[in-house]
């Protein structure tokens, strides 16, 4: 078998790395190192680049704290990321490498958050069985509502009456470059009564990623008159379209305005794409389900897909010692 090496990314790595993350199969543009450096402010790096002799064969977006190192911790998901060309055997020998490697520099655990599989342009569940090989432990699972393209995804009637309800009222639905009112007015407010919380992204980081990555990067807002009372930002890859941010006015949820945007969402402006997203609706690491939530997104005929998170000691490198034959 071949013996791969691993370093750590450096800044010098900046323009080998997205040229080898445009050619990966099952990489988007969240492991670009524009994207990734948004709040390298708040993460140390230590993503790692592993190598046959001077060739980039795969790289695992990822930061450190204390003597854990995490598929990036400010990402969606993460893991290791290939090209199609590798074999199953060769990704085993990858990911020995890699623990092999923090395990020499100190680092006792890796804990990875799987890329769900729709986002993959091919099949690449070889990390799957190479965490299995190494008993890795399952630590979180969540649940994603997904429409898959290919095949009949029915409303449901009350879906149906709520749609009908926002056609009848009027609104307006228009894709904007900027996210202003969607965040000061819809999301902050929602978020901080709701949830006591923030959005992940400030209304200043998300502008900043939209003019990195404008295709990828889209808000839809929906206007009563000319007041914004819903919208949603979406997050577009090769494979699917997912819902980053999902918010409404309170007073006019009852109105349609949501239900009346997902429809024309689905059915004309993603409609070429392999899935949609609708993201999770679970919260305390996986073990609870806001079923409002989750029922609201199934009823336009989403289904779930799960997205795992593992947890793995880098001492166990030594049991994919004699796995191949």
């Amino acid at each position: 078998m071949k013996t791969f090496s691993v370093k750590q990314y450096q800044k010098s790595d900046f323009e080998n790395w997205n040229a080898f993350i445009g050619q990966a199969k099952n990489a988007t543009f969240l492991f670009h190192r524009d994207f990734m450096e948004y709040h390298n402010d708040r993460f140390e790096d230590y993503s790692l680049i592993v190598l046959d002799g001077e060739k980039w064969v795969a790289v695992l977006p990822a930061n450190i704290v204390g003597n854990q190192v995490f598929s990036h911790q400010g990402l969606t998901y993460g893991g290791l990321v290939y090209t199609e060309k590798l074999k199953l055997a060769s990704v085993i020998e990858i990911f020995k490498a890699v623990l092999s490697f923090l395990n020499d520099n100190k680092i006792v655990k890796l804990q990875l958050k799987l890329i769900p599989s729709i986002y993959n342009q091919k099949p690449a569940d070889e990390l799957n069985y190479a965490l299995f090989l190494t008993e890795a432990q399952l630590i979180r699972r969540d649940t994603l509502a997904v429409i898959d393209f290919s095949q009949q995804n029915s409303l449901s009637k009350l879906r149906k009456r709520s749609i009908q309800k926002g056609i009848s009222n009027d609104f307006a639905i228009k894709e904007v470059n900027d996210f202003e009112k969607f965040w000061d007015e819809i999301l902050i407010p929602n978020l901080e009564q709701k949830h006591q919380a923030k959005p992940v992204h400030s209304l200043e980081e998300i502008t900043k990623l939209k003019v990195f990555f404008p295709k990828n990067i889209r808000q839809f807002n929906v206007y009563e008159g000319g007041t914004i009372i819903a919208g949603t930002t979406i997050f577009e890859t090769s494979t699917v379209a997912h819902c980053q941010y999902i918010s409404g006015r309170e007073d006019k949820n009852e109105l349609g305005g949501l239900d009346v945007l997902f429809q024309h969402l689905i059915s004309d402006i993603f409609k070429h794409k392999r899935f949609f997203d609708f993201g999770i609706s679970n919260e305390n690491q996986g073990r609870k389900l806001n079923n409002g939530l989750s029922y609201w997104k199934e009823s336009f005929g989403a289904s779930t897909i799960v997205q795992d998170f593992y947890e793995v000691e880098t001492v166990n490198y030594k049991l994919l010692g004699n796995v191949l034959k």
